[in-house]
């Protein structure tokens, strides 16, 4: 059975040549363990947007968000303001979500949890 903790206790794995991104179904099967997470456009990424009380807060999430995904050497897309941040996992190289950017989703929600 799915579930966000399997996926917490994961790694990030380099993909095979030609990976191929997960397809609608699975996607959103993974997104239902993941709380705040949501499909991007044409399921090509999945996203999720963070309010904060202040930009010390901020700050310190996107440092520990630093140290995550240098450590599982997958990188989400960050945008930030004084109280929020705007995230978006896709597998370049797969051209859309994989496992990876599911495992880093749940390893996010570890840091800030819904």
């Amino acid at each position: 059975m799915l579930d966000i903790t399997t996926l917490q206790n994961q790694s990030c794995q380099p993909l095979a040549p030609n990976s191929q991104a997960m397809l609608i179904p699975t996607i959103e099967s993974y997104l239902s363990v993941l709380p705040a997470w949501q499909a991007g456009f044409d399921y090509k990424s999945i996203e999720r947007k963070i309010l904060f009380k202040n930009h010390y807060q901020v700050m310190a999430f996107l440092n520990a968000l630093a140290f995550i995904s240098h450590e599982q050497d997958h990188h989400a897309e960050v945008c930030y303001g004084y109280n929020h941040v705007s995230l978006r996992l896709i597998t370049h190289s797969a051209k859309g979500v994989t496992l990876n950017d599911m495992i880093m989703a749940a390893k996010i929600n570890q840091l800030r949890p819904v």
